[in-house]
Parts: C-alpha cells; sequence; structure tokens
C-alpha cells in the first residue's frame, strides 16, 4: 500500500485535505472505493481497510470532510463544518469522485458511506451526479425516525441564544449520551463505537477524534436527516445502482438493526432492486473496528467484486 495525500479546492476556496491509497503493484485498478467517513473522526481511520482493499487492486480515496481531521486545519476547529456546511460536504464528495475518475479513467467508483458520512450519501443518491458511482455501501446508518424536528428546533434555540459556534454540550449528550447505555457499566463514554477496547481506545486517544459539534453543525444535520426521507427527495432516487447495507445487530444508530431493515424496505419501495443488508451479530456501531473486521471487510470485497463490470473483476485476484 502507497499512502498519499493532497489538498483539494473546493467552490468557496475551502481546502479539503484527501487521502489517497493506491496498490503497490502497476498496472490498471479494478475499481476504486471512496469512503465518507462519520462525525466527529477522520478519514485516517480508515487507512487499514484500505491496506485491504489495496491488496485486492482497488484504489481508495478519502476526504476529510469539512470541520474534520486535516481539513479543520487546527484542533480547536473541530466540530464546525462552517455556513451550509452539510451541503458543501456532499458537493465536496462529487469533487473528490471526479478527481478519482480522472485518475483512472474508465474505472468504476462505489461510495461507501459510514454514520453521518451515509446519512450524506443517502442524499447523494437522490442528487444529480449519482450516476457517477457505480454502486454505494452504507454503514451504521439507520432509516426514517422521530424527533428529528424537536432536535432542529432545540438547536435554532441554543444558537439564539449562545451562537452558531457554540460548542453545544447539550446537544452533543442528547444526540451520543443515550448510546452507550445499552452497554453499562461502560469503560469509557465511547464503548457503543466497538467491542474491542482497543479500537475504543484508539478512538478515544486520536485528538482528531470525539470534538463536541457547533450549534449551527447540530442544526444542519438534523435538517439533513429529516431531509433525506421526504418524499420529494426520495423522488430523484437512483433507482438502477446496486446499495448494500451492513451493520452491527447492537448498533444503537441504527436501533439494533430495525433502523437498516426500514430503511431497506423503504428503498425496495422506491424501486432499488439490487440491494442487499447484513447485520452481524453482537455488533456494534463501528463494524469495520469490531473483532470481526476481517469477515466484515471480507464480505465488503465480495460484494465489491460480485458489481464489477464485466472483465474488470479479472484484472487483479485478492
Amino acid at each position: 500500500m502507497t499512502e498519499y495525500s493532497f489538498m483539494m479546492t473546493d467552490p468557496l476556496g475551502v481546502p479539503i485535505h484527501v487521502y489517497e491509497w493506491l496498490p503497490e503493484a502497476k498496472g490498471p485498478v479494478r475499481g476504486v472505493l471512496q469512503i465518507s467517513h462519520g462525525m466527529c473522526e477522520t478519514a485516517a481511520r480508515y487507512a487499514r481497510l484500505a491496506e485491504r482493499l489495496n491488496a485486492a487492486g482497488y484504489a481508495v480515496y478519502a476526504g476529510d470532510h469539512r470541520g474534520h481531521g486535516r481539513t479543520a486545519g487546527q484542533i480547536d476547529l473541530l466540530g464546525d463544518a462552517g455556513q451550509d456546511g452539510f451541503y458543501w460536504m456532499h458537493r465536496n464528495l462529487l469533487q473528490i469522485a471526479a478527481i478519482a475518475s480522472g485518475r483512472h479513467p474508465g474505472v468504476p467508483v462505489f461510495l461507501l458511506g459510514h454514520s453521518m458520512g451515509s446519512f450524506l450519501t443517502q442524499k447523494l443518491m437522490c442528487s444529480p451526479g449519482s450516476e457517477r458511482y457505480a454502486g454505494y455501501i452504507l454503514s451504521g446508518s439507520n432509516g426514517p425516525r422521530g424527533l428529528l424536528r424537536l432536535g432542529e428546533t432545540l438547536a435554532k434555540a441554543q444558537l439564539a441564544l449562545m451562537g452558531e459556534r457554540h460548542r453545544s454540550v447539550l446537544l452533543n449528550g442528547i444526540v451520543f449520551g443515550p448510546y452507550n447505555r445499552s452497554f453499562s457499566p461502560s469503560r469509557t463514554a465511547f464503548d457503543w463505537l466497538s467491542s474491542d477496547p482497543k479500537e475504543v481506545d484508539r478512538f478515544v486517544d486520536d485528538p482528531f477524534c470525539g470534538a463536541i459539534c457547533t450549534t449551527r453543525f447540530f442544526r444542519d444535520f438534523f435538517r439533513l436527516l429529516q431531509d433525506i426521507h421526504t418524499g420529494a427527495v426520495l423522488g430523484s432516487l437512483c433507482k438502477d445502482k446496486p446499495v448494500y447495507l451492513f451493520s452491527g445487530e447492537k448498533d444503537p444508530v441504527g436501533m439494533n438493526g430495525q433502523g437498516i431493515l426500514r430503511l431497506a424496505e423503504l428503498y425496495r419501495k422506491r424501486g432499488v432492486n439490487d440491494l442487499e443488508v447484513k447485520l452481524y451479530p453482537d455488533g456494534r456501531h463501528e463494524m469495520l473496528n469490531e473483532k470481526n473486521r476481517d469477515l466484515v471487510t471480507g464480505d465488503l470485497l465480495d460484494w465489491l467484486v460480485r458489481h464489477l463490470p464485466p472483465g474488470q473483476d479479472l484484472l487483479r485476484t485478492q
């Protein structure tokens, strides 16, 4: 595996940090996987996954979203995506896809979104530009749910009182606080991420992970979560692309698997025929960092190779 990184300038002049992982062996790659990472983490955490994918002949691209990782620029700027941050995160994903396609012409590009990144992916699946991708993978995601309008109202109220850049401990507690309750007694505030304590500690010890987000970040996030499951948005759903949903059966974000099944049923009713769902027993939120991550990654590679164009799957072997 060879790791590179570069800065991409978006339409507003904001520099976006992008990781590029390429196979060491020479020759054409069989596919590209682009990664849209989760909330309060960094794309750098996907290097291990990239290593497996590189070994199987895939190039991997992952940008740090606005307000995250190296894109934020410094630690005290983490957790604030700026004005219309989620709109621009969505646009940035398409920019990275264009760069990846330019560097690997004619090669299919798949998009994997995890957690917050999966909700951005759900939005992209219903937006102009969705045809750029050969398929979509949603990790640690969820379907329609209640109380989102109340969350937006609370975020707007706190924004009015404290300002749009206020670090909202209140909203952070409302969003993330309940997730650890199923794993009580808990060792850390992030035990809900993985049953592997070493992986939890990696997250806790990473200075680019676990930031408290701003009021405008939470407001815009609640808006995104409402928007992606409205009839108006789903009416533009890209139905002819394959979709793979995977999650842990104990992932609180996906309501212990029930939210994933609800999302799958929603997509099927909207006309997505090539859709697969995999729920892993005892798995928590980050299946790619779970104890059985080798199995999870293997299942992902199996799905990818089955959805490569004819002939593309023969370029390299695992």
